[in-house]
């Protein structure tokens, strides 16, 4: 974990995290100003996830013709060009209506460009460390982005408020010009050998094909996928939409409750990456049963929250929720990188950024449903149930689980 193109990466990622972070703040404040519709602010989240299942699919056609630091790299160069793009387009148009929808076109170009160089940076991470150390780097990884989710969003209504919402996009212009800096001075030393290797021949639909192919041919594989949509579809419900009714129809309390729960969640998140970090050789000799019970942890703590009415115990359950949350988000992480070869990976990573966010867009339609008709409650319940399931699937699945001791070089897919 100490080599410099590992710290490289991370320093890329914080400084392209906190941008966007910025910058969804930033264009909510514009949108607001503009319009004052709820509704369209609601738009942002749905045009970033269906952008990003789009270039998600087709990820696997550029990671055959070009190195994941160049995409890496390119991602961030055009997410730069793209936000100086919007903020000429802003002071041209001003504020008015067409504006707005000017915004979304870009929102949905950023995106696009997010949608191949998030796979590309977790692909990138095993690359980079030793195997041994994958645990602690992806928990420290998770750590970092945790304290930029919880810190960021107070920061970015800060930074709108003392400086306007085409500010901050300034901002989040100059942290994507220095993300893209950090991403270029990676050295993958795999990089070679892909370089070697060339532009991959086949056609653009096989190359496609290929990591949804592997994810549902190998059962390991599959199995963990479906752990990853089981998880997506209950995760729904720690979106701002249905927390806020949960807090006025449940909690009873003030708009500020939203916030808290957030606050104690991305707190969970953080206790939970720590001990990752500090108990990294504990998680690697136990993976499997890390996985159980953290899936049934969540269970437990989703439905607890769903039912409680009283606040402090809101609090606790989601930041119980949140610890294991990312243990479980952890453990699967590694389990996925020592399963599969370095040179697949990212093809693998492609397909799964792509279903998750399918399956996320989708959820986020159901579960706003469930709660118009039959309450919030009723949400936190059935997401309780699904996340049950998917704890009993983990338990039926055990054995397809590499632990620590079945090292790389006997449980990876497609090693080389």
């Amino acid at each position: 974990m100490k080599r410099n193109s590992f710290r490289y990466l991370w320093i890329g990622q914080a400084l392209a995290n906190s941008g966007d972070l910025f910058y969804i703040v930033g264009l909510m404040a514009i949108i607001h100003g503009i319009t004052g519709s709820a509704m369209l602010m609601a738009m942002i989240p749905f045009v970033t996830t269906m952008a990003r299942f789009i270039s998600g699919s087709f990820a696997p056609v550029l990671m055959d013709k070009y190195s994941l630091k160049s995409l890496l790299a390119s991602s961030q160069i055009g997410k730069t060009a793209v936000l100086f793009l919007l903020l000429v387009t802003y002071y041209v148009l001003g504020e008015q209506e067409v504006t707005v929808y000017a915004i979304f076109g870009f929102v949905f170009l950023i995106s696009f460009l997010d949608g191949w160089a998030v796979p590309a940076s977790h692909a990138m991470l095993p690359r980079l460390v030793d195997a041994a150390e994958l645990t602690k780097a992806n928990s420290f990884v998770a750590l970092v982005d945790q304290l930029i989710q919880l810190g960021g969003w107070a920061v970015g209504g800060l930074l709108v408020v003392a400086m306007g919402g085409s500010n901050v996009i300034w901002l989040t212009f100059a942290l994507a010009l220095a993300a893209a800096v950090f991403m270029k001075m990676v050295e993958d030393r795999h990089e070679a050998a892909r370089e070697q290797k060339g532009k991959a021949g086949g056609s653009n639909w096989s190359s496609i094909q290929e990591g949804w192919t592997l994810i549902w041919r190998q059962p390991s594989l599959r199995a963990i996928h479906i752990l990853y949509v089981l998880e997506t579809i209950a995760g729904v419900i720690w979106i701002a939409a249905i927390i806020y009714v949960y807090v006025a129809d449940v909690l009873h309390r003030e708009e500020a409750w939203w916030g808290y729960i957030n606050a104690s969640f991305f707190l969970g998140l953080m206790l939970g990456g720590l001990f990752g970090m500090r108990g990294a050789g504990l998680i690697d000799r136990n993976i499997r049963k890390f996985v159980i019970c953290s899936s049934f942890g969540i269970s437990l703590m989703t439905f607890g929250f769903g039912v409680t009415s009283v606040p402090w115990l809101a609090l606790v359950f989601s930041a119980g929720f949140g610890i294991f949350e990312q243990l479980k988000s952890v453990s699967l992480q590694t389990t996925l990188q020592r399963s599969v070869s370095i040179h697949l990976l990212p093809k693998v990573y492609a397909a799964q950024s792509a279903m998750v966010s399918l399956v996320f867009g989708l959820s986020t339609l159901l579960f706003g449903y469930i709660t118009d008709e039959f309450g919030v409650r009723a949400t936190y319940i059935i997401a309780a149930m699904v996340l049950f399931v998917s704890g009993c699937y983990a338990l039926g699945i055990r054995t397809r689980l590499p632990e620590l001791g079945e090292g790389p070089e006997q449980v990876r897919i497609g090693t080389e």
